[in-house]
């Protein structure tokens, strides 16, 4: 019995990130009207940006350089990661899409492949 209710956890939980990778593909394409297959490793650069700013903000607080609460660490690094990762979005959109508005729709869902590749 408990078997049955680890395996519907398990359904759940994996129908509910298919459905989010979904709703995320059909908004990007809604909005944009092209096909960008980097949006989800544009959030895989975010989380390593927050892991690493995390990391060196949790470094100077243990050397007690600069004496920092956890409660700032995290509200720091949620910010510093929102703006570097955007920043990184938007040079996505500029190298990789703006140059191909006006061509056929397979080159920009190949740019975005190779751009998921590359990041």
């Amino acid at each position: 019995m408990d078997f049955f209710f680890q395996n519907v956890v398990n359904a759940l939980q994996w129908g509910s990130f298919y459905a989010l990778i979904a709703l995320g593909y059909s908004m990007v394409y809604g909005v944009l009207m092209l096909f960008n297959f980097a949006h989800g490793d544009i959030f895989m650069v975010g989380a390593y940006i927050g892991f690493f700013i995390a990391s060196g903000l949790l470094a100077i607080a243990a050397t007690g350089v600069i004496p920092l609460p956890s409660w700032l660490v995290l509200v720091l690094t949620i910010l510093i990661a929102m703006f570097l990762t955007s920043f990184v979005g938007i040079l996505v959109e500029r190298i990789g899409y703006r140059p191909l508005r006006n061509a056929p729709r397979a080159s920009a869902a190949i740019t975005g492949l190779m751009i998921g590749i590359i990041l």
